[in-house]
């Protein structure tokens, strides 16, 4: 990822872990994520670099990265979380009423929503983007930009 040098929050993107994991991995469509966020100021929960450790290291168990692919991408990730505004998982994210009227996010996905919404109410994002259709449509309901 490149750095946005003035680090503006006039647009200012909430990554969640599988839009960041389609752009690290080069999966399809990270080419079109990449210019979505191009310039943006990146925004992600603490849990994002959990997640995506995580599933470097399950990608690597099953054979789906070799070993030099998996440093590879745990260096870029290192690297890409200086990109990041990052928020830490607290006790106030955790008590945050926020949570969809009809859907029921998973922990994980919650966590995403509630930092989401922490970063909206203090300025503003311009999108939340994520790959996940349950996660999208949790957004939508609790009134995220998508």
């Amino acid at each position: 990822m490149k750095k946005n040098p003035d680090r503006s929050l006039t647009n200012c993107v909430y990554l969640d872990t599988s839009a960041y994991l389609c752009i690290l991995l080069g999966e399809e469509g990270n080419r079109k994520l990449r210019r979505e966020i191009a310039g943006a100021r990146l925004v992600s929960s603490v849990a994002m670099v959990l997640e995506a450790n995580r599933n470097l290291v399950r990608l690597c168990r099953q054979g789906s990265l070799s070993s030099a692919e998996y440093y590879k991408c745990q260096d870029m990730l290192e690297s890409d979380v200086e990109h990041f505004l990052l928020r830490d998982l607290s006790l106030d994210l955790c008590l945050a009423p926020v949570m969809p009227a009809v859907s029921t996010p998973r922990s994980l996905d919650l966590i995403h929503l509630r930092t989401a919404v922490w970063f909206h109410a203090r300025q503003g994002l311009n999108r939340f983007v994520t790959l996940d259709h349950h996660q999208l449509l949790a957004a939508r309901e609790i009134g995220l930009p998508v």
